[in-house]
């Protein structure tokens, strides 16, 4: 099966899974459903649970077990993102191509929509965790995996330090500090809560975090890329936004020329750490989707 197509295997499976999580019936507090629904389903790419079901291919593993793991996962990510878009964080009108959240709902009920993924995640989490007490030691692991990555010490740490380095220039090493937690943690956690939960060798595990670490850093170089030079129509929101925002940017701090070469050596890093792994071609062809996508 060629990337394209394995890709859209994916993702129908991830859209399939995240409508049964969030369907819901006719009651009146059913807006904050629309609201949840609004963002969660408006077309993302879903890289973070399509990397967890390469990642189940390569340990020869059940999409069956992983997928409601990578669900929560996009599920907090979706969370992230509409609380991002609020006027509070970056002010953002656009998403996807079409109005955020907060435009659509309100505030306070974006506000309440992004909460209400993230207790959903981890309903989910703890659904699977105490389904069976076999796998029980495995699924706590790939579940703490998650979790941290989206707490304090992962993604919101990493929002934390952008928002306090908006207005003035930092150094890269604060730049690559505040993007592996924001953009990387929750990379590197769909892929590695796999390997725990199919208790992978730790060769493997070494290997997967090393190629996680470099397309998370890489994914957000791309980002601060087509924020500088894409088209807004293709991407599916305005561009410049980090410059309004005032925000240090792989493109302010590097220059644009270096920060191209900067995105090509981290994709360089991330498909040699999977040398020698079974498997892993989606995974590398990912590293180059990464690298030369529009949006």
């Amino acid at each position: 099966m060629d990337y394209k197509k394995q890709y859209q295997n994916y993702t129908e499976k991830i859209e399939n899974w995240l409508k049964h999580y969030t369907a819901y019936d006719d009651c009146p507090e059913k807006v904050i459903f629309e609201a949840m629904n609004y963002s969660l389903m408006a077309g993302g790419k879903r890289i973070r649970p399509v990397l967890s079901l390469a990642v189940c291919d390569l340990l020869e593993g059940d999409y069956d077990a992983v997928l409601p793991f990578a669900c929560a996962l996009e599920m907090i990510h979706n969370y992230s993102l509409i609380h991002d878009d609020l006027p509070c964080m970056d002010n953002d009108d656009f998403r996807r191509g079409k109005p955020t959240n907060h435009k659509v709902f309100g505030e306070a009920i974006a506000v309440l929509a992004g909460d209400a993924l993230l207790n959903r995640a981890f309903e989910i989490l703890l659904e699977e965790v105490s389904r069976d007490k076999e796998g029980c030691y495995y699924k706590s692991k790939a579940a703490s995996v998650i979790a941290g990555a989206a707490g304090a010490s992962g993604m919101i740490g990493g929002q934390v330090l952008d928002i306090s380095s908006e207005g003035r220039a930092i150094s890269l090493d604060h730049l690559l500090n505040i993007h592996r937690k924001k953009t990387g943690e929750l990379i590197k956690a769909s892929i590695l809560f796999p390997a725990e939960l199919y208790d992978a060798p730790d060769i493997i595990k070494e290997r997967l975090v090393r190629y996680a670490e470099n397309i998370g850093l890489a994914f957000q170089i791309k980002d601060d890329l087509l924020d500088y030079e894409g088209n807004s129509a293709v991407v599916g929101k305005p561009t410049g936004s980090d410059e309004k925002n005032k925000k240090s940017t792989f493109v302010t701090v590097m220059g644009l020329n270096e920060a191209k070469e900067f995105l090509k050596r981290t994709v360089e890093r991330a498909v040699e750490a999977l040398e020698e792994v079974k498997n892993s071609d989606f995974l590398v062809e990912t590293a180059y989707y990464i690298e030369n996508r529009d949006r």
